[in-house]
């Protein structure tokens, strides 16, 4: 939605009196600034955006906080826009630089990469990260308040752009062939309310697939972490080759999917959290052996024990992962076991060098009756509790197991394939 901020010119959004201001509150909590009232010559209500919109950018966008000059939008598109560290990431695909593919080494085959539009462009930052390695850059946002603040700092970032104030289906309509078009669909209705699905986003890209392959040689569409991924690909046919689920720090953030001319039954599926990549290629390759059925589902096993006396290491997957849902594919990479096909809990007796999750020593395993608590938690106060397929809430087990949140300790409660409950008491490794 566009404010009236947006639409004024930046010359009167940033008077010198409030850049000053800006320049010298900008460390200072935003509220208590809010609460001086009027300050003569200062535009107040646009210096606190600016502040607001520094203080997120220091830890979310690192590399523009430190350029003096940037324009920063309200509240709801920095939120809405991409960490710096997710739009390297796309940038490394948009250059074609982490594809171990060698069919698609773009800039070996084509000599360069030449030109990259963004039929989305928001306030802008993918563009900035995605469109570097082009000779020529396309901004297209429908928002001219947008359109202006993106100019502005495009210049301040030294960024060469054309900047496009339209509608991305009526522009795709009109542009030349493209070797890249990246597009960020709004997840929101004209109510302002979340939308999730394909085809309840602006644009709709499903409508607009067949435009798309014809002007460009690859579609990056970004997506929703919350969308489910398998059932994108059916919705967009089979041309999707390459499906990334990125997360940054264990949270997941977004679903990115490479698109390109031609069908294909080779879909290679990545997870990354921070700088950590797993890859999967379901279908031939020579990275899995297993078909798709299999790798998303796997066999249903029960796990031998031993008491607690044998070495026992917990496995929890990271959160692209679990999104993923390639639960399969990583007993056999890693060589280890699911606990049960509900639990997306993995054992070994043996570390893993890059398990792409969390290791625990497991320190006891317990059933919930009371003298098997009593000794699993002896000497434990506080405790740090998940559950994984558990008829229990984590507010609730807690309240039953009287412990405090926190500590070095972790407990968690599953289901194993007999049905029984059991508690993992574990501490983390590494």
């Amino acid at each position: 939605m566009e404010t009236r901020l947006l639409i004024r010119t930046f010359a009167t959004m940033m008077n010198d009196l409030t850049w000053q201001f800006f320049e010298q509150h900008r460390n200072e909590d935003v509220h208590r600034l809010a609460l001086r009232g009027k300050v003569e010559g200062v535009d107040m209500p646009m210096a606190l955006q600016q502040i607001a919109g520094w203080q997120t950018a220091r830890k979310k966008l690192p590399s523009w906080a430190a350029v003096d000059g940037i324009i920063y939008p309200p509240h709801l598109n920095m939120e809405q826009c991409s960490s710096e560290q997710t739009a390297r990431y796309k940038a490394q695909l948009a250059a074609f630089r982490d594809n171990d593919i060698t069919l698609y080494r773009h800039n070996e085959i084509n000599g360069g990469n030449q030109s990259f539009v963004d039929l989305t462009g928001g306030f802008g930052v993918d563009f900035s990260f995605m469109s570097c390695s082009f000779m020529k850059r396309i901004y297209v946002e429908r928002n001219s308040g947008l359109c202006e603040m993106a100019r502005h700092n495009f210049q301040v970032l030294g960024l060469e752009a054309e900047v496009v104030n339209g509608e991305a289906e009526e522009y795709l309509k009109k542009m030349d062939h493209a070797d890249v078009v990246f597009l960020d669909p709004a997840r929101r209705d004209e109510h302002g309310c979340r939308t999730y699905d394909i085809k309840d986003c602006t644009p709709n890209v499903i409508e607009l697939m067949p435009l798309l392959l014809e002007k460009a040689d690859t579609i990056l569409l970004k997506l929703s972490p919350m969308l489910d991924w398998q059932k994108a690909v059916r919705d967009l046919g089979n041309h999707v080759h390459e499906v990334h689920i990125v997360s940054v720090d264990n949270e997941c953030k977004e679903l990115v999917l490479v698109i390109r001319k031609g069908s294909t039954e080779q879909i290679s599926l990545t997870c990354v959290n921070n700088d950590q990549k797993f890859r999967v290629v379901p279908w031939g390759g020579t990275k899995c052996s297993m078909g798709w059925n299999e790798m998303f589902h796997g066999v249903e096993q029960s796990v031998p024990w031993g008491g607690t006396k044998e070495k026992v290491l917990l496995f929890e997957p990271n959160a692209s992962i679990m999104k993923a849902g390639c639960f399969a594919q990583v007993e056999e990479r890693f060589g280890v076991r699911q606990l049960s096909m509900n639990s997306h809990l993995f054992i070994s007796d043996h570390e893993v060098r890059d398990f792409p999750g969390r290791q625990f020593r497991v320190e006891a395993v317990t059933s919930m009756n009371k003298q098997g608590l009593k000794t699993a938690l002896q000497g434990i106060e506080r405790a740090n509790i998940a559950i994984r397929n558990f008829p229990m809430s984590v507010e609730a087990l807690r309240k039953k197991l009287k412990l405090k949140d926190g500590g070095d300790v972790y407990i968690f409660a599953t289901t194993l394939p007999d049905d029984s409950h059991k508690l993992f008491v574990c501490r983390k490794i590494g």
